[in-house]
């Protein structure tokens, strides 16, 4: 593993959960916003509902599931996470349109920098009103981030009842072709 996939992301101000980027990656994952809880803890999806870690390793994009403080083992795995907006909430409808079209930006900028294969948004309530698509619907999207294949995926939160783990594992290995 070299220096640069080493990296785990910056700390910046306003940041409370750091990135888990390194250049080049297979596939960005790039969630809502944090929980508080997972902010507190400094990790991602780190609330015991949230079905992100099971998904990944269902869908085949891990060896074994890995838990929330092992976020930074994505990136052994050509895999990293990002928000798209970095103010924790308890839900997301508690964002404003605002920050989600400046989150959308500031994602652009990051997947400028990183190049990613793959963008994967978590979450087409957030995706929709962050780039101006009321229409967008699931899966790879005809518009690109920062150049990257960008998708949108259901949120793993356990909040999202629509979609089940095994719904969520099979839409997530998508990303592997």
């Amino acid at each position: 593993m070299t220096a640069d996939e080493r990296r785990t992301g910056e700390q910046l101000p306003g940041k409370p959960l750091p990135d888990v980027v390194a250049p080049d990656l297979d596939v960005l994952f790039c969630g809502i916003n944090p929980s508080l809880l997972s902010a507190a803890r400094g990790h991602h999806f780190a609330r015991p509902g949230n079905r992100f870690w099971p998904a990944l390793h269902l869908a085949g994009l891990t060896p074994r599931r890995l838990a929330p403080e092992e976020d930074r083992e994505l990136l052994r795995h050509g895999l990293g996470v990002t928000n798209l907006v970095h103010r924790p909430t308890r839900t997301a409808a508690e964002l404003t349109p605002e920050e989600l079209r400046d989150g959308a930006a500031a994602l652009t900028d990051l997947v400028t920098r990183h190049r990613p294969r793959a963008v994967a948004v978590l979450g087409i309530t957030a995706w929709r009103p962050a780039t101006g698509s009321p229409r967008a619907g699931w899966g790879r999207q005809d518009v690109s981030i920062g150049g990257a294949q960008t998708w949108v995926l259901p949120n793993p939160s356990g909040l999202n009842a629509h979609f089940q783990l095994p719904d969520l594992a099979r839409l997530y290995a998508g990303l592997r072709r």
